[in-house]
């Protein structure tokens, strides 16, 4: 019977969904969406090259700072195939292990991307509240230690989703709502209980996501509290500035984020051309604003990426 469900499984396609209603100008809708794409990878990766390249660079802050960009180009290559097959091709369906595939490294990913968020604003308090010892406390092997636990936890909590997905059997027509596969839509597929699905789901939404956005709050009450015990205004001003391009990434990555989550509760029964909205500004802001922001707030990255460019342009 097993073998026969596996067999079965193999042969499972699923369904996903364009953007409702525009189905006629998919064609043209794909120039913005590739532009997003190519600006969030070509700009991460370049953030990453920059601190490669410039030994400057290789401060705890920046290396933070190219992990965030790793994570970013992992989830925009994770969603890219499927997207980007639909409005150009019309390609709609996916075998059933290409989706839990494509499922797993979205959301590993994205709690990746949650914990260098974290690790970040802890770097901020480390250069705030101590910063003769700064480069002595985030040393090179502790910030790559950092990174790895951050990568294992996330791969970790997110194996079991796929696999326990895969046990349950499927007996109806298996469409998804969005162009990608995330594993609230894929829940509602098996014609079976998935409690404990939604169960494990959950606790990990909140032992990631939850608890890592908890403990950037209080990193920056507790900055906010080591801020206004310098003594001159120049002094506060200078420290709150070091965290603003922080700031307004972590802003980035939660406002879509909490507005979907939102949305998804309380206006069930808005248009589905709004969901899919909403859950494209969340896939793309982060990852297409994230190196815009470094690029223009952090001089040191500019010259980087600067320095980057004319290397290759040199090259060539």
């Amino acid at each position: 019977m097993k073998a026969e469900s596996n067999e079965s499984l193999d042969l499972l396609s699923v369904f996903l969904t364009g953007i409702p209603g525009l189905e006629a100008q998919h064609g043209w809708l794909s120039i913005p969406f590739f532009t997003m794409y190519i600006v969030a990878i070509v700009g991460n990766s370049l953030i990453m090259a920059a601190v490669q390249a410039d030994p400057a660079l290789h401060e705890p802050m920046y290396l933070f700072l190219s992990m965030l960009a790793a994570t970013e180009v992992g989830v925009s290559v994770s969603t890219l195939p499927t997207v980007m097959g639909i409005l150009w091709f019309d390609a709609f369906q996916i075998d059933f292990d290409g989706c839990l595939t494509q499922m797993f490294f979205i959301h590993t990913f994205s709690c990746m991307e949650s914990g260098v968020l974290l690790a970040m604003s802890y770097d901020r308090f480390v250069a705030i509240y101590n910063p003769l010892r700064y480069t002595a406390i985030l040393t090179l092997p502790r910030i790559v230690s950092m990174g790895l636990v951050i990568t294992l936890k996330s791969v970790t909590l997110m194996a079991p989703l796929p696999v326990l997905l895969r046990l349950l059997p499927y007996c109806h027509t298996n469409i998804l709502s969005h162009s990608y596969c995330l594993h609230s839509d894929l829940i509602q597929l098996p014609c079976a209980d998935t409690k404990l699905n939604s169960i494990l789901g959950l606790a990990i939404v909140l032992a990631t996501f939850g608890l890592d956005s908890l403990l950037i709050v209080v990193s920056y009450m507790l900055i906010l509290y080591t801020v206004l015990d310098i003594a001159s205004g120049e002094g506060r001003w200078k420290a709150l500035n070091t965290c603003m391009s922080h700031i307004c990434v972590v802003l980035v990555y939660c406002v879509p984020m909490i507005g979907v989550s939102v949305m998804h509760r309380t206006a069930k029964h808005a248009s589905p051309l709004a969901h899919t909205l909403m859950s494209s500004i969340y896939l793309f802001v982060s990852p297409v604003l994230n190196p815009i922001i470094y690029s223009v707030k952090t001089k040191p990255i500019q010259q980087g990426i600067v320095t980057v460019l004319s290397c290759k342009r040199e090259l060539l």
